[in-house]
């Protein structure tokens, strides 16, 4: 049964996520990100269509809103009762307001930022891993939307791992979670999967 606390991190974490930096920073440069290239408020299509110095402070600001909505509750002013374990609740319900985000029309990006902020309040390490298999994807194949399903796929096995090897409290909480997390992003990604198969994936060239 839903407790009044994680009601209130689940709310609090869609509200923190439905903050569209990207349309804000967008914005700031006259641009209205919808309008140009794929059209998504995210992070790389920021920085396709504006610039890096814009694209990065993005990805920053939604990684950090992923980060508050698990931890918000753990500072010492917080009358919460100081679990850990409401992250759990605070994540998805970043990622969902990312996605859906009530403050711009519900139009939002595919959360794979916030996906990161939330799990370094979480699931430290298997961000840890998760970057690193985002790295690898990236860097030999020039795909962000190859990586990013990359990473999300990469979360449950992590977490079973961690299941395996260590057995701590909330353990099975957080392999649910990244099953979820791991079935929203390869939900998310639908329409690249179908570009990648088509071979029109836009992907990242080296400078010359």
């Amino acid at each position: 049964m839903l407790s009044v606390e994680t009601v209130g991190v689940t709310l609090v974490g869609y509200l923190l996520g439905s903050i569209p930096f990207g349309v804000i920073i967008a914005k700031r440069n006259g641009v209205d990100i919808f309008s140009v290239g794929s059209g998504n408020p995210g992070a790389t299509n920021v920085l396709r269509t504006i610039g890096k110095p814009a694209g990065y402070a993005v990805f920053i600001l939604d990684f950090l809103k992923g980060l508050l909505a698990t931890t918000w509750f753990l500072f010492p002013m917080v009358s919460f009762s100081g679990d850990a374990s409401l992250g759990l609740w605070g994540l998805p319900g970043a990622v969902l307001g990312h996605t859906y985000p009530i403050f711009s029309g519900f139009r939002g990006g595919k959360g794979v930022a916030s996906t990161m902020g939330g799990l370094l309040g979480v699931m430290p390490g298997c961000l840890i891993i998760g970057l690193v298999t985002w790295l690898i994807i990236f860097f030999s194949t020039r795909y962000v939307a190859l990586a990013s399903i990359g990473f999300g796929c990469s979360l449950p096995v992590c977490a079973l791992v961690n299941v395996w090897m260590v057995d701590q409290p909330g353990a099975l909480g957080k392999v649910v979670l990244a099953l979820v997390v791991m079935a929203w992003i390869v939900w998310r990604h639908r329409s690249n999967i179908s570009r990648l198969r088509q071979g029109t994936e836009n992907r990242f060239q080296k400078k010359k």
